[in-house]
């Protein structure tokens, strides 16, 4: 990557700091093109997740932004430091924890976050407390005497992110953090996410957990084909996709067969005596819809509003590709 500053500014219009900013990442390895071009500003203190199938580019994305690799062409700045000019700068105020556990399972939890303390140059009983402290935070204190490869799978995982937060990084990189877990232990990664945002850290998180993504992120990303295809909070994202409506359920024949009559427009399921009318969810439409109803004398048993949630967004987004992302990258 060339070494040049960035002319982006580290501050949003609103004043608040940027914590990670990219303008046209770009990484290939050899004619296949990986990222092409990427732009990216995420805010301190947030959640930014970043979604797409396998082979999108997600981890090759994060291996740049932690300077595991370097970008082909673009500019960025990590934690305001410019990663070509300084990645060391860069390297001290992020952590990473990748898809794939960095935890050594043949010595104990409390080895493990010494091991990192030393790593971090820390004294010898600094690292002793701050391992002790992570530990009691992610309650692992009980286990931390025992080897690492007799915890489950969400111990690991939260060992592993406090392995990562040893070095007290303001920015992290969580690439797929819940794979492999079960719902008790996505949960709880969960709300020791947003226990560091809470901190004001800035967690960066990929993954293909939709829920996931709607639950956490403050802004998303969809990546697909090495080009960022669509950004924004999940309620702007779920307004991209058409397909929201009001359904309306009814349990006399007689009662359905009229409304349907009345609401000529609307579609109809004669077997599950319900119509369905277009609606984008707002609270203004849903109102408009209520008083066309009254206006027209419809009462139906039920009134369900749907619209597209992020599963549909993604589909049509993405097409529903599922690439074989190479293992390097």
């Amino acid at each position: 990557m060339p070494s040049y500053v960035m002319s982006t500014s580290t501050f949003d219009t609103n004043g608040s700091t940027v914590a990670v900013s990219a303008v046209g990442l770009r990484k290939s390895y050899g004619d296949k093109v990986v990222l092409d071009g990427i732009d990216l500003r995420i805010p301190t203190g947030s959640v930014f997740a970043l979604l797409g199938p396998n082979g999108a580019g997600k981890t090759t994305a994060v291996k740049i932004l932690s300077t595991l690799i370097s970008a082909d062409d673009g500019q960025a700045l990590v934690g305001g430091h410019d990663l070509a000019a300084d990645p060391q700068g860069v390297r001290a105020a992020i952590g990473v924890t990748g898809q794939f556990s960095a935890v050594d399972g043949l010595i104990t939890g409390e080895e493990n976050m010494l091991l990192m303390a030393d790593l971090h140059h820390l004294s010898r009983s600094d690292g002793r407390r701050v391992a002790a402290e992570l530990l009691e935070r992610f309650d692992l204190t009980e286990a931390a005497k025992k080897p690492a490869s007799t915890y489950s799978g969400g111990m690991k995982r939260r060992l592993d992110i406090a392995m990562t937060l040893v070095g007290s990084p303001r920015i992290i990189f969580l690439d797929e953090p819940t794979t492999g877990l079960d719902p008790r232990a996505r949960h709880t990664m969960w709300q020791i996410i947003r226990d560091l945002v809470s901190d004001g850290v800035t967690v960066f998180l990929t993954t293909q957990y939709l829920d996931e993504a709607d639950e956490l992120a403050d802004r998303i990303a969809v990546l697909n084909d090495g080009r960022i295809v669509a950004e924004g909070t999940a309620e702007e994202l779920k307004r991209l996709i058409p397909g929201g409506h009001v359904r309306l359920r009814f349990t006399d024949p007689d009662t359905y067969r009229s409304a349907a009559s009345t609401l000529g427009e609307a579609s109809h399921d004669d077997e599950a005596l319900t119509l369905q009318l277009p609606s984008d969810g707002s609270q203004r439409e849903l109102r408009s819809i209520l008083d066309w109803l009254d206006a027209a004398g419809v009462e139906a048993d039920e009134l369900t509003v749907h619209t597209p949630d992020l599963d549909d967004v993604f589909f049509a987004l993405t097409g529903g590709t599922d690439q074989t992302e190479e293992s390097a990258r």
